[in-house]
């Protein structure tokens, strides 16, 4: 695949895409119905793949180039094929082809994947208000290309935002001399610039000794870019409401998660309901170790958002003796990279090789070759763009760029997925060294990189990552869970300068410390999915700090005033409104699935072999909850996920 270079090159892309997809819809139609699978709809998942590969080649680059003209034709891009996959399902001539094929004998004929697209497609039809009048469905649409717009504009607000403090070296006292290094000059002479990209929020809120300087940089990160995304997610959020209301749904919630696992936002408030009253029963110990920490330093209590990673680094070191300094001292991105990719050659049965020529957008990428061990058949490739810069998104997530899936002529296309992050950098002679949260980000990561590169999906819809939104986190959640065994970090994990293995006592404290302070990190995860689901359920309030301070609540810290963090939230903006909650739903499957792998080896190529096969290659051709009955051999259960929280068993979780 080439990656468009000029913004001419985004736009050449984005139009043939576009024009290839017409071009098979239109084929599509001109059946009316009449015809079999081949001519009548697999022209429309193949339209679906055809966008696929526009966007990898072209609007992907609003997320990742380093130049802004190609960024904001990126941008252009992306809002052009959001805008035709939203307008798809409302077109009256695809509805009535769809449906006349619906009453011929070939479409009774169908079965698995090829049912289960038709299926799709009516549900999507459904939704998009056929059976309503016509000026419904016209409304609907627009307020869908609405949304488009203001999605695109969030996060592009936020891959923009510059926001962060520029300090002195005695500001930055209690940061390692090696994080100061790696900082940008700031404005001023013999300043640096601490910015709010995690690879330096997240160390300086850990470690700077200055309190009123973790509360400013948190409260510029609780409101970066709120200037100008508050607007938009207000609009959005309206928008939601009545598109909710014109398909006869009580809020966007309903209508969000009626094609989830979950069901209904009953059942979210259920889980939640669940797990909060025993978390805050262990949130009061917690946070009275840790204001220990506060009073060692000379502050008073209470404990305060930009406070608690600070003083949980303290009390780590205190009482564990794990000082991420050390630790990362022995967590070179190189080496943890190659036991990444050791770890899942030899439990999922692959191999990897680097190819010399990433041919991508910057010369940070890397790429790699997954083939089958067994067979050395290739599977897929892999794009590695792990560090900041200037416009790239701020976080980490992995990209499905081109679909793995079967061809016309019957030859496997294979897959092209992208991981992108914003790890620390080398600098001079010393490799880039990683925190355990960084390596706890790549794995996961890496997880959602195996759904989508040993897919054996059939069909575009059904590839990669496409299974229920509230289950695609449980392949990214289970991998985590090795970067927690002592065994797997002593394969890897050596000082980057005397090449010494980390010590065995150092990774058994680690490990000890995993669940110090589980309460209250679960419950900031509990915060925001609640958050996210006020926003998008049918409460009488629309005051978007108003539900965010009364989600804030179950966190158990007092309020950040001064601060709106839903304006930077982009998962309210980027897929997982009224989703949210899925983080950890779906920790709840991959905690299960990952007990499998405790009971019979952690790193078994025998369990491997049956995740991979029952788990990764189907993707979304099968529901997911048959798909853990097939690779447990059972009903799923909480009972690992309670254990690690330190909750009984009995707790009403996913089902």
């Amino acid at each position: 695949m080439q990656f468009a270079t000029t913004p001419d090159e985004v736009r050449a892309v984005t139009d043939a895409a576009l024009a290839d997809a017409d071009a098979l819809v239109a084929a599509a139609v001109a059946t009316s119905g009449a015809g079999p699978f081949e001519t009548v709809l697999l022209p429309l998942d193949e339209a679906d793949a055809r966008l696929s590969a526009g966007y990898a080649a072209g609007a992907f680059m609003a997320r990742v180039h380093g130049d802004r003209a190609v960024r904001d034709a990126g941008q252009e891009a992306e809002e052009r094929l959001d805008r035709w996959r939203v307008d798809l399902p409302y077109r009256e001539d695809l509805a009535t082809t769809i449906h006349a094929f619906v009453a011929t004998e070939a479409a009774a004929a169908l079965s698995g994947e090829r049912r289960r697209l038709l299926d799709r497609l009516l549900r999507d039809l459904r939704r998009a208000g056929h059976g309503l009048d016509a000026a419904t469905r016209d409304e609907l649409r627009s307020l869908e290309r609405r949304l488009v717009d203001l999605q695109s504009a969030f996060q592009r607000n936020l891959d923009e935002s510059d926001d962060g403090l520029d300090l002195t070296r005695g500001e930055l006292d209690g940061l390692p001399d090696d994080f100061v290094a790696g900082l940008r000059p700031g404005a001023s002479p013999g300043t640096y610039r601490v910015s709010l990209d995690a690879p330096e929020v997240f160390p300086f809120l850990q470690q700077a000794r200055r309190r009123d300087l973790r509360q400013e940089l948190e409260r510029r990160e609780f409101n970066e870019a709120r200037a100008a995304n508050e607007p938009l997610l207000v609009e959005a959020l309206g928008i939601r409401r009545r598109i909710a209301s014109l398909l006869g749904y009580p809020s966007w919630a309903h209508y969000a998660i009626e094609v989830k696992m979950a069901g209904d936002p009953d059942a979210v408030r259920r889980f939640y309901d669940g797990l909060v009253p025993p978390l805050r029963a262990r949130l009061t110990d917690e946070v009275a170790r840790l204001e220990e920490i506060l009073r060692e330093d000379g502050e008073e209590p209470p404990l305060r958002t930009w406070d608690w990673r600070y003083c949980d680094t303290r009390l780590r070191r205190r009482d564990f003796a794990v000082d991420p300094d050390e630790l990362k001292g022995y967590l070179p991105l190189e080496a943890v990279f190659d036991g990444l990719l050791g770890l899942c050659a030899e439990v999922f049965g692959l191999t990897f090789a680097p190819i010399a020529d990433a041919a991508a957008w910057h010369p940070d990428v890397v790429r790699f070759r997954v083939r089958d061990a067994a067979t050395d058949a290739e599977i897929g490739d892999i794009l590695m763009d792990l560090h900041p810069r200037d416009g790239k998104y701020g976080h980490a997530a992995a990209w499905a760029l081109v679909p793995g899936r079967r061809l016309p002529d019957g030859i496997y296309q294979r897959p092209l997925t992208a991981i992108v992050a914003n790890l620390p950098r080398p600098g001079g002679d010393r490799p880039a060294l990683l925190r355990h949260e960084d390596v706890v980000t790549l794995f996961h990561e890496f997880g959602h990189v195996l759904h989508s590169t040993l897919t054996r999906a059939e069909l575009t819809r059904f590839s990669g990552g496409e299974t229920e939104w509230d289950f695609v986190e449980a392949p990214s959640q289970i991998l985590e869970h090795w970067a927690w065994q002592a065994d797997i970090l002593a394969r890897f994990a050596r000082h980057h300068a005397t090449g010494e293995p980390i010590p065995r006592a150092l990774v058994e404290r680690l490990v000890a410390s995993r669940d110090l302070d589980i309460a209250l990190t679960t419950l900031r995860q509990c915060y925001l999915g609640l958050m996210d689901l006020g926003l998008h359920g049918p409460e009488e309030t629309r005051d978007v700090a108003a539900v965010d301070r009364a989600a804030f609540a179950v966190w158990g810290l007092p309020y950040h005033e001064g601060t709106l963090y839903p304006c930077q939230f982009g998962h309210l903006m980027g897929g997982y409104d009224a989703g949210y909650y899925g983080y950890l739903w779906s920790k709840v499957y991959g905690d299960d699935m990952f007990g499998r792998f405790e009971a019979e080896g952690v790193t078994s190529p025998v369990v491997g072999a049956a995740y991979r096969r029952e788990i990764l290659e189907p993707n979304g051709t099968r529901d997911g909850m048959e798909l853990l009955r097939a690779f447990l051999g059972r009903d799923p259960s909480p009972a690992t996920f309670l254990r690690l929280l330190g909750i009984e068993a009995g707790a009403p979780t996913a089902p």
